[in-house]
């Protein structure tokens, strides 16, 4: 088994996790069997309690695992679905590890950081790499070389490369900061990092440095020359306008090469699968502007998952899509925002607050026929503000966000009445949602069971579902049991969905989410509507 091992220095969110996942799309176009690992240092067990304003998006697996979201970047730049083993956090380790203890696994022994602790993640790296038939692993270290959190980790790279000789290929990124208004490249906190790096006894095979414009070969061979790397393996990686285009800033490079050099891969000619798709990203043909509302969209990393669906849709149709990010609270202060959307996207949360605005949001969308798309929570408020606006069950709420409502249309699910833990405890990962025929949703699944995945606690109260359906709205899909809604849309709209799983986890570039992709196309006709309806004016 051959380890590529991409690790940060300098400082944090430089990219490693664009990079990684950059260097798997390409090793997988070049006829690679590669899969991914991403190494969290922090102390939680997962990401699933953890605020999106310090962490951004949590995302979802197939096996229920509530990840990082670079794991949602490994899944889209790979196309293929990943589970709970492809992320190691210090968590999960040290758990394990105390566990064994408290069985007397160790048989007396002190427990210590070395072995005990580098052996686990050793043991862990080795799992992911001997679960099916693979070639490479790339593994991304998170945080920066210098941080205490990570320096179990990299010991473990240390050891992991001396035992399995000559099949550890380590990059290291960096940054190359211009300076002034010549904006000249400075080497010296590449240099630096470089060095904390061999401090540790880890020597990088390549580096792929960061910067705004492209490095000099001057700057190219003063790097080298401090670091001892070649200089043909010092890379830059500069800034372009679409991250889907990192792979091919690399792959210019001649980065297989040096790889396939030391670790003695065997490649085909490298050949991009998603040309056309950037093609259409980079130079779309006509633009939509998407209203994104939710608690968090400040913090755009918090919905990255439905960015991302957004541009696999612009790839697969050529309409440019314009985000308009909108606070939820700031829409029930002033919900003429919504007036210039050609379409509303009503994002997943919990708890109360933003709640109305959500609630404002997918009512203002059913009123003026506006195409609209609602995830999760934009499900349930969808739900919420039919039976209050449509059945005139003025007070109807879900049981989340209030006890005393005489009309809980929305209410937590059986299993979920009495749990008190909040890590890994809710309805988590795909579950077979049963698509009706003759419907919105199948005409855009096109097929009768689909797998899907969900985080949630909350569902449709069962005993409003036929009042629901009595008044127009319909449940087009459905659990294998017909028991709990999935879909929903209204009757005689073909802009109006929404679905109680997240479609956003599961969009690749070629493969866009169909919901998304829907959302953008009515969003396109509705634009072209307006536009001919104010030329008649």
């Amino acid at each position: 088994m051959k380890y590529i091992v991409i690790t940060g220095g300098v400082l944090s969110g430089i990219g490693k996790g664009t990079i990684a996942s950059s260097l798997c799309h390409i090793l997988t176009n070049s006829g690679v069997k590669v899969t991914a690992l991403k190494i969290d240092p922090y102390l939680n067990y997962d990401a699933g309690t953890m605020n999106p304003y310090q962490h951004g998006e949590v995302f979802v697996l197939d096996d229920g695992s509530e990840v990082d979201l670079d794991l949602g970047n490994y899944e889209r730049y790979l196309d293929r679905s990943l589970t709970g083993n492809n992320n190691i956090t210090t968590g999960k380790v040290y758990k394990e590890v105390i566990e064994r203890e408290r069985r007397g696994e160790y048989l007396g022994s002190t427990v210590q950081i070395i072995p005990h602790i580098t052996n686990e993640i050793k043991r862990r790296i080795r799992k992911v790499s001997s679960a099916e038939d693979l070639d490479v692993v790339v593994i991304e270290i998170g945080g920066t070389v210098g941080d205490i959190e990570s320096m179990p980790f990299l010991e473990a790279i240390r050891q992991l490369r001396r035992e399995e000789k000559g099949q550890v290929f380590l990059g290291h990124v960096t940054l190359v900061p211009e300076i002034g208004r010549e904006e000249e490249q400075k080497t010296k906190p590449t240099q630096h990092s470089v060095r904390a790096l061999k401090e540790i006894g880890l020597q990088p095979d390549l580096l792929l440095c960061r910067s705004k414009n492209p490095l000099s070969k001057e700057v190219k061979k003063r790097i080298s020359l401090f670091t001892d790397v070649p200089e043909e393996a010092v890379i830059s990686v500069y800034e372009v306008e679409n991250a889907y285009q990192v792979p091919e800033v690399i792959e210019k490079q001649s980065v297989i090469d040096i790889i396939k050099s030391q670790l003695g891969l065997q490649t085909t000619v490298f050949r991009d699968s998603w040309e056309t798709y950037k093609e259409n990203l980079l130079s779309p043909d006509s633009f939509v502007d998407i209203g994104i509302i939710g608690k968090y969209t400040e913090l755009h990393d918090a919905y990255i998952s439905h960015r991302e669906a957004m541009n696999h849709a612009t790839g697969s149709t050529g309409i440019g899509v314009n985000i308009i990010w909108l606070d939820s609270d700031m829409v029930k202060e002033n919900p003429s925002v919504l007036e210039k959307l050609d379409g509303i996207l009503v994002t997943p949360g919990f708890g109360y607050r933003g709640v109305e605005g959500k609630i404002l949001a997918a009512k203002y969308a059913r009123e003026t026929n506006t195409p609209y798309l609602g995830i999760c929570l934009g499900f349930q408020v969808a739900v919420i503000e039919y039976a209050r606006n449509v059945l005139g069950l003025e007070d109807a709420n879900s049981t989340e966000f209030s006890t005393d409502s005489k009309n809980p249309v929305i209410d937590i699910l059986p299993e979920q009445v009495g749990v008190k833990d909040m890590g890994g405890t809710m309805r988590l990962g795909a579950k077979k949602v049963v698509v009706s025929e003759n419907t919105l949703a199948f005409d855009l699944y096109k097929q009768n069971e689909i797998m899907e995945r969900h985080r949630h606690r909350f569902e449709v109260n069962p005993e409003y579902i036929k009042k629901l359906e009595d008044h127009g709205l319909i449940f087009s899909g459905k659990d294998e049991e017909g028991i709990r809604m999935e879909i929903l849309e209204i009757k005689n709209r073909k802009n109006f969905i929404a679905s109680q799983f997240h479609a956003e986890f599961k969009s690749r570039p070629l493969k866009p989410s169909p919901l998304h992709l829907h959302l953008v196309k009515m969003a396109f006709e509705f634009r072209k509507e307006k536009v001919q309806m104010e030329q008649r004016a």
